[in-house]
């Protein structure tokens, strides 16, 4: 790391950067000015160059152009260590976390705490890791495994680490991805003491309430270019969604007009001890039944009963005016139920696997005579339904892992559509994605209603609620609470309050 002084009223200031891969400009001559004890926003869709511009913060990618300032001197960092010495740190999403490790060793990992013996101060970590932690009010045991934690308890440990190193310069990537509402209001407020503090925090989100609740300024990547900065107080959100995805989206909520047809559908009594009690409703032909409710109201329990997945006590599910019985997601799907899970890395898709392999998992036998794949015919199928649900990507060989998370997203709704479906559920369909591709989600909704499907969609993000639902279930502790059999006029405010009384 080499650096010359200037005078700057910026801790962090990158000049005309670019980062160039294989046939692909992943930043082209992009800025960004951070000052001191300042939250802010760093938005675009994915694929905007957000994730690589990180990482030519913190020194995992070098740039073929530009210049980065620290406190007014020009510095360049080689690797992660250089970026660690002047005091950056980075928190991403999908964590960096050592489940079987303690919390203590996981906050020192690197940078362990050692005897004038050379050996291992257990003790001493042990303290100031308590000590971190209770400065950010966190009582997280320090002994505890970091495997046992919540996914919010993990990200709190996660911070207590940058603040061990010293950091000045702290890059939250998609921190509350996975959270809940009260989860979130946890790291704001572990947020904003650190500002309080005097550090400065790039905060990556796609959603809008983190940056309106926390950063002062917000600024744009599209495409892998510099958009602008603007005061979160002195832009709306239209203009800032027509910013990030180079268009006006006039209606996020495309919802077509459909006439609702028969009842396909229906759960009576469904019950599983200890998670879901008496669960009954029915789905029409051509309608968008939301279901909502506060986190651990048990909404994705009850429909992976339906599924099979976790099989209920009791209880009965008609397809159609006929009970079926479902004890495997085979038999669901089979039977016209098709699911898409909440969690699309981990259940819905094969990362390493080629998008075709993919969408053509769940029904290989339409492909293969005597043992054998047809693959002319699998990859035909494939790209027809990868180009139906509008994914952006080269080729049916492209592996999974190398979409985001929005087409990866599109490629689980093609998975699914490959069947011989009736109902469709979709578990948080727009997690983590972002507003444009939010919006194409939004039509392929619309547009499978439209052909006749019965679609569920489960969600905790109230305005897609009452965007896109034509009923709205609301659960409470495992049971339902209410059912609005017209969506019209239904405000979030109706809504919470179902979710919190009975």
């Amino acid at each position: 790391m080499k650096g010359m002084m200037r005078v700057s009223d910026y801790i962090l200031e990158l000049k005309g950067i670019t980062k160039i891969f294989p046939g692909v400009k992943a930043l082209d001559n992009v800025h960004f000015q951070l000052k001191k004890g300042e939250i802010h926003a760093l938005m675009g869709e994915n694929g905007a160059g957000k994730s690589t511009f990180i990482k030519v913060i913190t020194g995992v990618h070098i740039p073929e152009e530009g210049e980065i300032y620290l406190k007014g001197r020009k510095v360049s960092f080689k690797n992660p260590k250089d970026a660690q010495n002047c005091s950056i740190a980075a928190i991403y999403q999908h964590g960096t976390t050592y489940p079987y490790l303690s919390v203590t060793e996981n906050i020192f990992i690197g940078h362990e705490k050692t005897t004038k013996f050379k050996t291992i101060d257990w003790k001493r970590m042990h303290a100031e890791a308590k000590e971190l932690l209770e400065h950010i009010g966190s009582d997280i045991d320090p002994h505890a495994s970091m495997g046992n934690l919540t996914v919010a308890e993990q990200q709190v440990v996660e911070i207590a680490k940058a603040i061990s190193t010293h950091a000045e310069i702290i890059i939250m990537d998609e921190p509350t991805a996975a959270l809940s509402k009260r989860e979130c209001e946890g790291l704001y407020k572990i947020a904003e003491q650190l500002r309080d503090e005097g550090k400065s925090i790039i905060f990556i989100s796609h959603r809008f309430e983190d940056m309106y609740r926390l950063a002062s300024r917000v600024t744009v990547f599209r495409d892998a270019q510099y958009i602008g900065t603007w005061d979160v107080d002195g832009i709306s959100n239209d203009v800032l969604i027509s910013k990030m995805v180079g268009r006006e989206i006039k209606d996020i909520y495309p919802k077509l007009p459909v006439e609702r047809g028969k009842e396909v559908f229906r759960v009576e009594s469904l019950s599983k001890t200890g998670y879901y009690r008496d669960v009954t409703f029915g789905v029409h032909e051509g309608e968008i039944l939301a279901v909502t409710g506060l986190v651990g109201a048990g909404r994705t329990e009850v429909f992976q009963g339906i599924m099979g997945i976790e099989k209920p006590d009791s209880g009965k599910i008609y397809l159609n005016g006929k009970r079926i019985k479902v004890n495997h997601p085979e038999e669901a799907m089979k039977a016209g139920i098709g699911y898409l899970p909440e969690d699309r890395q981990k259940q819905g898709l094969i990362l390493d696997w080629g998008l075709g392999q993919n969408v053509t998992l769940p029904t290989l036998e339409k492909f293969t005579k005597f043992t054998i794949i047809n693959k002319r015919k699998e990859n035909a199928k494939a790209k027809e339904l990868l180009e139906k649900v509008k994914t952006k990507a080269l080729s049916v060989y492209d592996k999974a892992s190398s979409l985001s998370g929005g087409n990866q997203q599109k490629v689980i709704v093609a998975k699914v559509l490959g069947s011989d479906l009736k109902i469709i559920i979709l578990d948080e369909p727009t997690k983590g994605v972002d507003v444009g591709a939010k919006a194409q989600i939004y039509e392929i909704m619309s547009e499978l209603a439209k052909s006749g499907y019965a679609v569920i969609m489960i969600s905790s993000e109230m305005p897609e609620v009452l965007g896109m639902a034509d009923r709205i279930l609301v659960m409470k502790e495992g049971r339902v609470s209410r059912i609005f059999d017209d969506a019209k006029g239904v405000t979030q405010e109706m809504i919470l309050e179902s979710a919190m009384n009975m």
